[in-house]
């Protein structure tokens, strides 16, 4: 489907990305750039770049062009429940001044991530034995792995 905007007199001399977003609303500058190499944007019917500055009465045709601006999600933040914190306090084998030695069991990752929500730094941050401090893993396992840990 296409759509033809006339270039009106305020936008005079403005880059054509600009007017994009001017007129048809915050639009990605990775959409706007893909749309005019492919040929879904076009000036007075000619394929551009979006530096190229429209003037007035300017034609801009729109060829199946479609933005849906997506609601960003609020991140979802582990919080361990009792249970967990307790279940994961049990597997500790030292604790001292200065470090906490943990038996860590595979399944769990040791600090969050994109993919992985659940983690031991999470759930010690939120334990009584780092009340008055931060937890910060001394090294690193793999989610997958089980073994030796130092907080």
């Amino acid at each position: 489907m296409k759509k033809t905007y006339t270039v009106e007199s305020t936008f005079n001399d403005m880059r054509l990305d600009r007017w994009i977003r001017n007129v048809l609303g915050n639009i990605p500058q990775g959409l706007i750039e893909k749309n005019l190499r492919s040929g879904k944007i076009k000036l007075n019917k000619k394929k551009i770049k979006s530096s190229v500055k429209v003037k007035t009465n300017d034609q801009i045709d729109l060829f199946d062009f479609e933005f849906k601006e997506t609601i960003l999600q609020k991140k979802i933040k582990f919080e361990p429940s009792q249970n967990i914190i307790k279940a994961n306090e049990e597997l500790i084998i030292d604790n001292n001044d200065d470090f906490i030695v943990l038996n860590k069991r595979a399944g769990i990752s040791v600090q969050g991530g994109t993919k992985s929500k659940k983690n031991l730094i999470d759930i010690f941050n939120r334990s009584e034995i780092f009340k008055d401090t931060k937890p910060f893993s001394v090294h690193r396992l793999d989610k997958d792995t089980s073994g030796v840990f130092l907080i």
